[in-house]
């Protein structure tokens, strides 16, 4: 189950601070494109990600996207972020997230990637040696793939909840 375990997981990409980030000793974010800046097949940026990675941007941090979609999603989408990207990414496979945190000029350990899913973001992520944060998809997708990838994502999302609340009562 470890290979499908994120290192953190919180509701939104804006619940990302410089600190969480540094605090995983990283300095370069990966990001995913749907159910993590946009929902999905949206060309509109969730409410206060500009900002956001503007914000990561301003702290120091390198950020670059990572996407399975094509260019023709991607490049319009990054230009609004004013963000480079890496297309047809092929995740789970690890190779996009070598050649991000290649391309940011960082070792892989100090790399942290975002998205929504399991199956690809985390897993990938893991498979490439990369620290990775889980959200909550910003909107739920109707396609029977996805309902079916939800599903079995629950008992990974139990399992964060159940791991965030027992360092939360340590710290207490």
């Amino acid at each position: 189950m470890s290979l499908f375990l994120p290192t953190a997981a919180v509701d939104r990409v804006t619940d990302i601070t410089p600190q969480m980030i540094r605090g995983m000793g990283a300095s370069a974010i990966i990001l995913d494109v749907d159910n993590t800046l946009a929902t999905h097949g949206s060309p509109v940026p969730l409410k206060g990600t500009v900002e956001w990675a503007r914000a990561m941007q301003e702290a120091g941090l390198l950020v670059v996207i990572v996407s399975n979609n094509f260019k023709e999603r991607v490049a319009p989408f990054a230009d609004k972020y004013g963000l480079p990207f890496l297309c047809v990414a092929l995740k789970p496979l690890p190779f996009a997230y070598w050649r991000a945190a290649r391309f940011l000029g960082v070792p892989r350990s100090q790399a942290v990637a975002v998205g929504d899913q399991v199956f690809t973001d985390v897993m990938g992520a893991n498979l490439a040696g990369v620290k990775s944060i889980l959200l909550r998809p910003s909107d739920p997708e109707t396609s029977m793939s996805f309902r079916v990838r939800r599903r079995l994502e629950e008992p990974i999302r139990r399992k964060m909840e159940q791991r965030q609340a027992k360092e939360k009562n340590s710290r207490e």
